[in-house]
């Protein structure tokens, strides 16, 4: 049911992989970004964050951005990049604090995308969609892929582990200490095996990547549109992605921080929250960290506080109303702090559970923001049944880690 197939990837030079992969463009901004390319021409962020290479007024996205984009990368393909000259597939193996996770890197198809057997479980953005597709577009290629998961398969397992005995092409540590490991999986009868095996699995999952599977399919349905010739074997029909199985993968939790109580005074704030939930102050933030579904830790005044959900303030039925992300909107933050559109409202910003809880300290100490909610994680069986009843989740809900470098591999939109 879900197709496949093998493509003539771009990728690095080998002793050049780990000066070259780079953070995904969607987990840094651009002034970390500037940090990171600074005296370093290597790194994949030229291409996938160009704005480091313009001025710094320049808006994310003016023209300019997507076409130094295309300028960037045509410079690497010159100089650090190798294509290899027949279609093939890569196993690509994260390890991060002793767990791993393997996964296939392989084009799949837009039609996929298009006839829903790629199962979401949150909107994009429209500003967002619209800088993917211009991305996609004006540089020709998928430079980040989709990252997906699916039901575990033994077939697929079996024939990913009979791959990986070898030396893999490229091996190394990145600067957030996750070792990445990847193989060149050039060969034709594991590969139609592999097309076969996935041909089985009824659908798959965005982990990561609404925007860019989005995006990817609005460009190659808008390129088929525009075609007189198409024939439906143009590489503008594929999209860039590597599937890891469930099993594998963990999610963290994905936080909140708000820049003010609403006009409330603390004492009114507590006592408001105090109707839904159990507030008890904590002596730090290791005691205030949720350790079960419908617990919270919530920070503000150099206090920590641990908030437990009174029973009777969720549906246990409903998976998406019982999600901890879902009712914190429902009971705090609309109701008691006037944030009714998490993907507009200003006052609002999201932190990703591998920076911690010091992170949320950090930011509410320094007066940024008035109080933060740690949320306990998601599992991935909650991801899979929502998106299977074709329901959605509240923005930032999900925080995959680790996260896939860019710039190992590429897939370019037009047959080279």
């Amino acid at each position: 049911m879900v197709k496949i197939k093998g493509f003539k990837g771009i990728r690095p030079k080998k002793e050049l992989a780990s000066r070259i992969a780079s953070p995904p463009y969607d987990v840094i901004d651009s002034a970390e970004a500037r940090l990171l390319v600074k005296d370093d021409p290597y790194s994949f962020l030229h291409v996938v964050k160009s704005e480091v290479d313009l001025p710094v007024s320049t808006d994310l996205y003016d023209p300019m951005v997507y076409q130094k984009a295309s300028d960037n990368l045509r410079s690497f393909r010159s100089k650090w990049l190798i294509r290899d000259d027949k279609p093939v597939m890569y196993i690509y193996k994260q390890v991060m604090d002793g767990r791993s996770q393997t996964g296939l890197i392989a084009v799949q198809h837009i039609d996929d995308y298009l006839e829903g057997k790629v199962k979401i479980h949150e909107l994009t953005r429209e500003d967002k969609e619209k800088d993917r597709i211009t991305h996609i577009d004006v540089v020709n290629a998928h430079t980040g892929p989709v990252f997906f998961t699916y039901p575990d398969n033994h077939i697929v397992d079996a024939l990913i582990a009979q791959s990986i005995i070898s030396e893999p092409e490229y091996d190394f540590t990145s600067s957030d200490g996750v070792r990445h490991s990847l193989w060149l999986l050039d060969k034709p009868e594991i590969i139609d095996l592999l097309i076969k095996a996935f041909s089985n699995i009824e659908q798959v999952y965005v982990a990561d990547g609404h925007h860019r599977s989005k995006a990817s399919a609005m460009v190659g349905k808008a390129r088929r549109e525009a075609n007189p010739h198409h024939t439906g074997n143009e590489e503008y029909n594929w999209f860039l992605a590597v599937f890891f199985p469930a099993g594998q993968l963990k999610i963290l939790d994905y936080n909140r921080v708000v820049k003010d109580l609403h006009g409330l005074s603390r004492e009114i704030f507590l006592s408001k929250i105090e109707e839904k939930y159990t507030v008890k102050k904590v002596c730090c933030k290791n005691s205030a960290k949720p350790s079960r579904q419908h617990e919270m830790a919530m920070y503000m005044d150099h206090t920590w506080y641990k908030l437990s959900l009174k029973e009777d303030n969720f549906d246990i039925n409903d998976p998406v109303e019982n999600l901890d992300s879902a009712l914190l909107t429902r009971l705090i933050l609309s109701p008691i702090l006037g944030i009714e559109n998490l993907r507009k409202d200003e006052r609002i910003d999201f932190v990703g559970g591998k920076r911690g809880l010091e992170e949320l300290e950090r930011r509410v100490d320094s007066s940024e923001m008035a109080v933060a909610f740690a949320l306990y994680p998601i599992s991935i069986r909650q991801l899979m049944d929502i998106a299977d009843s074709n329901a959605l989740m509240p923005p930032k809900t999900t925080w995959f880690e680790p996260k896939l470098r860019s710039g190992l591999f590429i897939h370019s939109l037009e047959d080279e």
